[in-house]
């Protein structure tokens, strides 16, 4: 495997200046002598350099793109195609429109929105303002997106007004006490256009007039130590917490994802994680840009759509969770839809079992499938299985470390636990986040003294280093790929008026691989519990489908321990 994957003979440079300055490190460039290494959030050094010529912020991965890759297919959406080129000048385009704007280096901006173009030049071009991109859920209700900008004093929102009939701008304005006193602007980047937002299209003519009026600017170069992005992921307190990752912690660990797995830059993936997921930004947009693979975004998962796309844009790659691959194994007219050109399957996030390896090959036509495990407070990666593994290994384990990267399983007093016993797995390297966002305390809890960020997950490691998850030391469960975190949904619950208690736990779902369940105690003065599907329907016109409970059981009282704490495995145990 080529050390550099999609590496192909340069075409001619085009001109202009470089998004993201010089490729090598900026963060120091000012400290004399050599650099060696950055410093972490809890002061471990990271040896985290760049090699000479390889980009390390993803402005640089847009220019070097461009100049690699130059006139062939970068991005395919419904009847838009471009170029590398041309999505380069797109992204320069919205970068100049947002400095017109006011943007600022180390400002943030929220992107709330489908797989569409419109959210990669969105995103790309905040981070060549020198910004930090916060990618907002699709399935968020508005009080969940107002909790995230209001927490990351975003000063421009990215939207979109017409998604799978919702109006994510209506849903927003909707929240009690209005929007966010940090939000300044809104861009609606696709469907109708209120009278207090701007279309995309006028917001970057804003920049286009701006450059023809003004004397070429020579912005500050993004450094690789900046923020990225942040992404919000909830904790067991119910309180989500932003994750903040640097350019090129992010920059580095996907392209050993991209070498890893064989990315080729005659690839084209079909893009079906969301963009607001580190599966979809950083493992689609950006390892796209890496290798010079086609992205092609898909806005929803419908499997006949899928199907039908597979054929129709010659698909090679499809990542996804397993839960997707079942589904098109079960569909009925999978026969009838030509999958030949499919070669390369990136799976994760939950069991795959033999037998779906051996189908994903037989009638999907895989060549490889690889799985892995990761976690967002390690910008996504951590572990991953070989191309060349053997199915029991990719069904059994979750991978072993990536390059540079260091993987343990440790008992409760941090010592490193024998080969196949279980403990708590633990992350050290330059993939590790630079902390939660105005949250010194859970950043110290979550990355130790030495460096080692603490998972939550029990799992084991047998003596070649491959990891398997047994278990987690939170409550969180996986529904469809997407972390749920039971605290944040108990907390939303008692809201209802009939609802004097809940607990909720994780339950097996063939095709979600889990689904919540809720074991409620009405109120107290409650003449009857609320039916089921009330409550499970209240439930889902507060938060996302993938947190809204699929099955509820009323009980008089929920078993306790001694401290009064919810026995939730005797709970788990009742399913």
């Amino acid at each position: 495997m080529p050390e550099e994957p999609g590496d192909s003979p340069p075409p001619p440079a085009s001109g202009g200046e470089p998004l993201g300055g010089r490729w090598r490190d900026r963060s120091l460039a000012d400290t004399p002598g050599p650099l060696a290494a950055v410093t972490s959030s809890a002061g471990t050094p990271r040896s985290d350099r760049a090699k000479p010529g390889v980009p390390d912020t993803i402005p640089a991965l847009v220019d070097d793109a461009a100049a690699r890759f130059g006139d062939r297919e970068a991005l395919v959406d419904g009847d838009l195609r471009i170029s590398f080129l041309e999505l380069r000048d797109r992204v320069r385009a919205m970068a100049e429109a947002l400095r017109a704007w006011g943007f600022a280096p180390g400002d943030r901006a929220a992107v709330w929105g489908q797989n569409i173009w419109e959210w990669a030049v969105a995103a790309l071009g905040v981070h060549a303002a020198g910004g930090a991109v916060v990618p907002i859920n699709t399935r968020f209700k508005g009080d969940e997106t107002a909790l995230v900008l209001d927490a990351s004093r975003a000063r421009i929102l990215f939207c979109v007004t017409d998604f799978l009939g919702a109006d994510h701008l209506g849903l927003l304005r909707a929240v009690q006490g209005g929007l966010p006193e940090s939000l300044e602007a809104t861009i609606v980047m696709r469907g109708p256009v209120p009278p207090d937002a701007e279309g995309l299209s006028d917001f970057m003519a804003r920049g286009a007039a701006s450059r023809s009026r003004t004397a070429p600017s020579h912005p500050r170069p993004v450094w690789r130590s900046d923020a990225c992005h942040i992404m919000f992921t909830s904790g067991t307190t119910g309180r989500p917490k932003g994750v903040m990752l640097n350019h090129g912690a992010v920059c580095r660990a996907y392209r050993s994802w991209a070498s890893v797995i064989g990315l080729r830059h005659d690839d084209r993936y079909l893009i079906i994680n969301p963009f607001f997921h580190s599966f979809g930004l950083n493992a689609g947009i950006l390892a796209c840009l890496m290798t010079g693979a086609t992205m092609i975004p898909h806005p929803v998962f419908d499997v006949p759509s899928v199907m039908a796309r597979v054929p129709q844009e010659r698909i090679s790659v499809l990542p996804g969770p397993p839960a997707i691959y079942q589904t098109i194994l079960n569909h009925p007219d999978l026969d009838s839809f030509d999958m030949s050109t499919l070669r390369l399957a990136v799976t994760g996030a939950a069991p795959v079992p033999v037998p779906m390896i051996e189908a994903m090959r037989q009638r999907l036509g895989f060549e490889v499938i690889v799985t892995g495990y990761g976690l967002t407070e390690a910008s996504g990666i951590a572990t991953m299985c070989r191309h060349d593994d053997p199915p029991d290994t990719i069904s059994a384990t979750s991978g072993r470390a990536i390059d540079d990267v260091e993987v343990r399983v440790v008992g409760p007093d941090g010592a490193e636990m024998p080969r196949g016993e279980p403990g708590e797995i633990v992350v050290r390297g330059y993939n590790v986040m630079d902390g939660y966002l105005d949250d010194p305390k859970a950043t110290v809890d979550a990355i130790d003294a030495d460096g080692w960020l603490h998972t939550g997950d029990i799992g084991t490691m047998d003596a070649a280093g491959y990891v398997v998850i047994t278990d987690r030391l939170k409550d969180m469960f996986i529904c469809g790929g997407f972390n749920a975190y039971p605290a944040e949904i108990e907390a939303a619950m008692l809201a209802h008026p009939q609802v004097g208690q809940v607990a909720v736990v994780g339950r097996p779902d063939e095709r979600l691989g889990e689904v919540g369940h809720a074991f409620v105690v009405p109120a107290v003065g409650a003449a009857t519990g609320a039916a089921e599907t009330e409550l499970i329907d209240w439930c889902r016109d507060r938060m996302a489908n993938y947190k809204a409970p699929r099955g509820i059981t009323f009980v008089a009282e929920l078993p306790l321990n001694a401290s009064g704490k919810v026995l939730k495995h005797e709970l788990r145990a009742r399913l």
